[in-house]
């Protein structure tokens, strides 16, 4: 065997050309591996036990992972505790995790040992056998670097793998989800400036109401999802605590002294995120209540995004027996059988979306109450769902601004009809001459099926006082002050 001291790193194209098997080995004895993949003996057992469905761990983890490894590395080795050289292989291969050009070596399933003992150990296998292959060794030699000694080096699973968690869940979320969000709300807002002073009738119990504008509405809507961002990005605010260094049960051992802080500020460093160490590694290991919260957070945004797509599909309903004051975008045919037939399927996609976030969030609030003593053991189901989560919620936001909201007009016949015909403009009324004979007028322009003019003047209003007090622009407040779009004393 080469001394490290001899050893030089290589430019080695990922990948072998290996054909058939070769033998691995860990605590337990040899196992057969394919030759042409990185990862090794615990890898191999896994994918044997527990080959459950199609659901494999999100790759975000194990590019999370990548950064957890290279910063172990840099620590340790500027400690002297890890060889340069043998860092520096290391630091190689995690670089390439991270990059996603090893997702092909990450091939286990969700459903595995709770703890993620078995994914941080793919990791560990991978990036050791690609580093040993960086400095000359042979796939499965464990020389020169070894997945235990070297990659796992001050590490655990059980405070790495939440680690890992922590920060794929803040460049999922930080990265992907509430840019869109802000999109989203952004293209709503847009509409309701653009709709600011055209005045259509409220709706409350599913039921006529007083009048308010489309920009008002809109603007609720905007406001709602801001809202719901905000809370998420709060309940990130969790995920900036790191276990790492708390090693097996959260006293660190076999991590040196300082090894906890200085790992948290190397990832902070190389994530650009504001990373810090867990002060209490036995609540930061026992528990998972920080990807409870943030799961929390999204379900919140999904029960907004709900609100607004189901609006959005109400008052599109028609084109001709239903409210019809939205026309969205004409994307697709509706139907197989009904010609010209045209339906709201981005709001559809939307709520099944966010009911899919709802129910995963339901898995994660309770898994996160599975800790036991020292460990939570739910760990891949929780970040499983949170992921997903996160990313379906951030592609339903993209396509529903993209393919729908941009493109929504307004049906202005139908908005102008609708305020004229409105029986629930008599509250106007109720002020001068009072509610029960404004509820009188109101109920004989129903049952006589008149306007509530008609019905006011038979009842002994005049026309001038109607015309003066019912009038709709009058009723809606002040729209603009309450967009914030110039003010009003």
């Amino acid at each position: 065997m080469s001394s490290i001291t001899t050893l030089r790193l290589r430019d080695v194209p990922i990948g072998t050309d290996a054909t058939g098997t070769r033998i691995e080995t860990d605590s337990m004895g040899s196992v057969e591996v394919p030759a042409e993949h990185y990862w090794g003996a615990q890898t191999q057992r896994s994918l044997i036990h527990f080959s459950i469905g199609d659901d494999h761990m999100p790759k975000a983890v194990y590019h999370a992972y990548g950064y957890v490894k290279k910063a172990a590395a840099l620590v340790n080795s500027d400690a002297g505790r890890l060889d340069r050289t043998l860092a520096k292989a290391i630091v190689i291969a995690a670089d390439e995790v991270i990059a996603g050009k090893l997702d092909s070596e990450f091939p286990l399933y969700v459903w595995q040992t709770g703890s993620g003992t078995q994914s941080n150990m793919n990791v560990n296998e991978v990036i050791a056998n690609r580093a040993s292959q960086l400095l000359g060794g042979a796939l499965g030699s464990k020389h020169p670097v070894h997945p235990n000694d070297h990659v796992n080096m001050g590490q655990s699973s059980n405070d790495s793998f939440p680690t890992a968690m922590h920060i794929a869940t803040l460049l999922a979320i930080g990265g992907h989800t509430l840019p869109r969000l802000d999109q989203l709300a952004e293209a709503i807002w847009t509409k309701a400036v653009h709709w600011v002073d055209v005045v259509k009738i409220g709706r409350t119990h599913l039921q006529d109401a007083t009048p308010l504008t489309v920009g008002q509405e809109w603007s609720g809507w905007a406001t709602q999802l801001r809202d719901a961002h905000d809370r998420l990005r709060q309940a990130m605010v969790g995920c900036h605590q790191l276990a790492a260094g708390g090693t097996a049960v959260g006293t660190g051992l076999n991590a040196p002294d300082g090894f906890a802080e200085q790992i948290a500020a190397k990832l902070a460093e190389l994530t650009g995120l504001p990373l810090v160490t867990a002060p209490n590694k036995f609540a930061a290991q026992g528990s998972l209540d920080a990807m409870v919260a943030v799961s929390a957070g999204l379900r919140g945004v999904a029960v907004a995004l709900m609100k607004i797509a189901n609006d959005m599909r109400w008052l599109a309903s028609g084109p001709r027996a239903g409210l019809h004051e939205l026309r969205l975008p004409a994307n697709e045919p509706g139907s197989s059988i009904m010609p010209g037939k045209v339906n709201p399927t981005q709001q559809e996609a939307m709520v099944m979306v966010c009911l899919q976030v709802i129910g995963e969030d339901s898995i994660v609030a309770a898994a996160g109450a599975q800790g036991n003593f020292e460990l939570n053991a739910m760990r891949p189901i929780i970040i499983n769902n949170v992921l997903h989560s996160a990313r379906i919620l951030g592609d339903a936001a993209d396509k529903l601004r993209r393919y729908s909201v941009e493109g929504t007009t307004l049906d202005r016949d139908n908005v102008d009809t609708y305020v004229d015909r409105s029986l629930m403009l008599v509250t106007a009324l109720s002020p001068y001459i009072g509610y029960d004979k404004a509820s009188a007028i109101a109920h004989k322009a129903d049952d006589e099926n008149t306007t509530l003019r008609q019905a006011a003047l038979a009842l002994g209003i005049s026309a001038a006082d109607f015309d003066r007090i019912v009038n709709p622009n009058t009723m809606v407040g002040h729209p603009r002050r309450d967009l914030g779009l110039d003010s009003v004393s």
